[in-house]
């Protein structure tokens, strides 16, 4: 009899944890300065993602740095976006769920989201040396030029034998919705319904859940190519992306 009671509450003990398991989520932004200090900002309630100006996820070997961001436990849903050093060549990238990478004002961004996956971001990069930016603008400015004439040279051609023809109305499509969450589907459905755009407040009220989880997956359909936003005053106008 005791055997068996003593059973039972092994058994009540290994269940528990289970069942009051913690659905972490992160909508983080990371930035690393040239010297690897790396500030983590943005919502999540994983108590340890968040730092300021730590060391404790990047290291160098040789000319080469690593940014690691590794957490075992499953994040339900995740977005990030990494802005490295303005002098960074990229050289490897591992991350869990999907990734792009982006220009901003020169800098390189790396944008992601997963879900029901622990987070993991690997970036390996070396820091080009300053006299030599210019040099690889130059390439970049004459490439980009003769890629643009040629376009432009391609497009005259075109229209002088492009035949004038009438324009033929399409009907709207709903977009794909594979790969979406329930809650990013019903966004979706609500502002193709809607035929025009609505304010995230008006979403919020159509959906009725807080905001922070309305930013989350509004970011996540922004990342995915599904809709696009625009500033508007103090709220943002969300559309579907055509």
């Amino acid at each position: 009899m005791k055997k068996r009671l003593v059973f039972g509450l092994f058994l009540v003990f290994l269940v528990i944890p289970i069942s009051y398991a913690i659905d972490y989520y992160a909508d983080i932004t990371v930035n690393v300065d040239e010297s690897g200090f790396v500030t983590i900002t943005g919502e999540t309630n994983h108590p340890d993602l968040i730092v300021a100006d730590s060391e404790q996820y990047t290291s160098k070997k040789l000319s080469y740095w690593t940014l690691n961001i590794t957490k075992n436990e499953v994040f339900s849903d995740y977005v990030y976006a990494v802005n490295l050093p303005s002098s960074a060549s990229i050289s490897y990238i591992k991350s869990t769920g999907t990734f792009r990478i982006e220009q901003d004002n020169g800098n390189i961004v790396i944008k992601g989201f997963a879900q029901d996956k622990p987070i993991s971001i690997v970036v390996q990069y070396s820091l080009v040396k300053k006299e030599n930016i210019f040099i690889y603008l130059n390439m970049i400015i004459a490439i980009v030029g003769f890629v643009l004439m040629g376009l432009l040279i391609s497009f005259i051609v075109k229209s002088r034998a492009k035949k004038t023809k009438p324009k033929e109305s399409k009907k709207e499509e709903m977009p794909e919705l594979r790969g979406l969450s329930t809650r990013q589907k019903q966004i979706v459905k609500i502002l193709f319904n809607e035929k025009k755009p609505l304010t995230q407040s008006q979403l919020m009220e159509k959906i009725k859940i807080p905001k922070a989880s309305v930013s989350r997956n509004l970011r996540t359909l922004e990342l995915k190519g599904v809709i696009e936003k625009e500033k508007a005053g103090m709220s943002n106008i969300i559309r579907l992306k055509k």
